[in-house]
């Protein structure tokens, strides 16, 4: 059997992104999201969730935008001099390398984060990290620590089944080398992550067996993920996605994913895409719906 989570990340980014994901599960193949505990409107997002209660919410670890959610004078290392938190993936892993950045930083932090989602009455169904960060080694560490700790027993592994280079490129229109540049960003993530699925087998977390998305971040449309549906094997899989709608407020934060988020609306709630999800018989599943792994489940026998 083919099952099929498709994850809205950024919900509490902004009111508009996160009324998005919502219209996105209502009306299309969402099924999960991620929720930034920082987001500016994250008090928005868990009101509009209450509409939802089919929406399968987790945490989107961030540790890159924002204000965080500890006092900024107790991550230093990880805050600029206005006390937000600054550091791109490269930057962070490169000032872990150099101890530049505490990784008791890191985990005061991801645990603040955590902690302000189950105040907020979630139960969060799985982790995941703005861009990715979770992957990063140290702070994967970290990361499946306090999923044990906080008993969230489901993280995303983003090792990606990509299409061609050539096969991108032919349905991203427009300029090319961010589509070019997007692609090498996936091949190294999904290096990190393969350690990352090792460490969650061995910590009996779960996560599903194939991912899709993050080649196409930035120029996911209908024909792409008409193209990953057309490919989506036996077992459980993920589509990555960050629906929303354009707003002033979405303009703020310096996010590269503007109007592409409208695009994505449209095509996750396309009705030929919930066509091709019944012709391909594929099941749609939330990340509460995901089965423990069969090590997790032998331990709580």
């Amino acid at each position: 059997m083919r099952k099929f989570i498709v994850n809205a990340d950024d919900f509490g980014l902004t009111r508009q992104v996160s009324q998005g994901i919502i219209d996105a599960h209502r009306e299309g193949i969402v099924t999960s999201t991620t929720v930034l505990a920082n987001g500016a409107a994250f008090d928005a997002a868990l009101s509009m969730s209450l509409r939802a209660p089919w929406l399968s919410i987790g945490v989107h670890l961030n540790l890159s935008e924002g204000i965080p959610v500890s006092p900024p004078f107790k991550i230093p290392s990880l805050v600029d001099a206005r006390g937000r938190l600054h550091l791109t993936p490269a930057r962070l892993w490169a000032g872990i390398l150099k101890r530049k950045v505490s990784l008791s930083d890191v985990e005061w932090e991801l645990r603040a984060q955590i902690e302000k989602v189950i105040r907020a009455g979630i139960a969060p169904t799985h982790l995941d990290g703005h861009k990715h960060v979770h992957v990063l080694p140290g702070i994967s560490n970290i990361v499946i620590r306090l999923a044990q700790q906080f008993g969230i027993r489901k993280a995303r592994c983003p090792v990606e089944e990509a299409p061609s280079l050539a096969r991108l490129l032919h349905y991203s229109p427009g300029d090319q080398t961010p589509v070019i540049k997007q692609y090498f960003v996936g091949r190294v993530v999904s290096g990190f992550a393969r350690r990352f699925r090792k460490e969650l087998a061995q910590a009996r977390l779960n996560c599903p067996s194939h991912f899709y998305g993050l080649s196409e971040t930035g120029f996911l449309n209908v024909q792409g993920v008409q193209d990953i549906l057309s490919r989506v094997p036996e077992g459980t899989g993920e589509l990555m996605c960050h629906p929303g709608y354009l707003d002033i407020d979405l303009r703020r934060p310096g996010t590269r994913l503007l109007a592409q988020r409208e695009a994505e609306f449209h095509a996750l709630t396309a009705s030929r895409i919930r066509q091709l999800v019944a012709h391909q018989g594929i099941r749609l599943i939330s990340y509460r719906g995901l089965a423990r792994s069969r090590q997790a489940a032998e331990a709580a026998a």
